[in-house]
């Protein structure tokens, strides 16, 4: 898979070597609180998540969850990435990124490059994405992306989230 670049972003396959910002980012309180407290704590558990879930998601499905890079100083800043779960019918939307990087459009740029991708050289016909209730950014975020709430499933025990949908009926870039 080749990186996709944006205006202010590079956006490319996540590696091993990328296990401490995966930990940092899976560590914070707004990831735990809004996707999922994955049980990674030590740097050894952040490359088993990325050997077990994007790594292995490139090699089955040649796509993934993605790093977010700024493109002039390298940093990075959260992933973003298309995602084939057991427990949806399409591919969904996935994003997160470090507190430090919120409200300056950059999940958004993101997210848009991901989409363009995912329609225009995977195919997709729709893409879906599941987001807390409580997590106002992101559902804001999924409106200017133009997906529409289509209901709600248990992603995990205990774990209510709602369901959007974007199909391709309008342009994917504002």
């Amino acid at each position: 898979m080749q990186p996709l670049e944006t205006g202010r972003l590079l956006i490319r396959p996540l590696r091993l070597e990328d296990a401490p910002f995966i930990l940092r980012l899976l560590n914070e309180p707004s990831f735990i609180e809004h996707i999922a407290d994955k049980g990674v704590r030590t740097l050894d558990q952040a490359r088993a998540y990325l050997e077990e879930g994007p790594l292995r998601s490139y090699a089955l499905h040649g796509h993934g969850l993605l790093l977010v890079q700024h493109r002039e100083t390298g940093s990075p800043m959260g992933m973003c990435g298309l995602i084939r779960r057991d427990s949806l019918p399409e591919v969904d939307l996935g994003y997160a990124f470090l507190p430090e990087f919120w409200g300056l459009g950059f999940a958004e740029e993101a997210a848009r490059a991901c989409l363009a991708w995912g329609r225009s050289a995977l195919g997709l016909p729709a893409v879906l994405a599941i987001v807390s209730p409580g997590n106002a950014a992101s559902i804001r975020l999924l409106g200017k992306l133009q997906f529409h709430p289509t209901g709600s499933m248990t992603h995990a025990p205990g774990d209510e989230v709602d369901v959007y949908r974007r199909a391709w009926d309008g342009p994917i870039a504002e």
